[in-house]
């Protein structure tokens, strides 16, 4: 996977053709990510890194930058990464070795004082 940062520059483009083509579609699914992702009875970290532990058993390098992204802004640790990164290991088995590492060190980019 290439650098998270980058991962989520190279898709901007595309994004923004894809929501001017289907600009309702985009608009609701913005709107559920928003009301998913929102404090609730689990505080948004906890979903952001929910999120990322199911990133990683899709093996979507995307997905994993956009909620590495998000924990780091919302106050995960690496120490909770890991924990729910390892629950990912433990669903998802061999892939989740590769991929899992992939999403901590995503985090590691946006967690890093420069990074969010």
């Amino acid at each position: 996977m290439p650098q998270a940062k980058e991962t989520i520059e190279e898709m901007r483009p595309q994004a923004q053709r894809m929501r001017e083509a289907v600009p309702d579609v985009w608009r609701a699914y913005a709107d559920m990510h928003r009301a998913a992702l929102s404090d609730g009875a689990l505080p948004a970290k906890v979903k952001e890194m929910i999120a990322l532990a199911i990133a990683v058993t899709r093996e979507c390098d995307g997905c994993i930058a956009v909620h590495a992204r998000g924990a780091a802004r919302r106050g995960a640790t690496a120490a909770e990464v890991a924990e729910a990164l390892g629950v990912a290991v433990l669903m998802n088995g061999g892939p989740a070795t590769v991929w899992g590492p992939r999403a901590l060190d995503a985090f590691m980019e946006f967690a890093a004082p420069d990074g969010a």
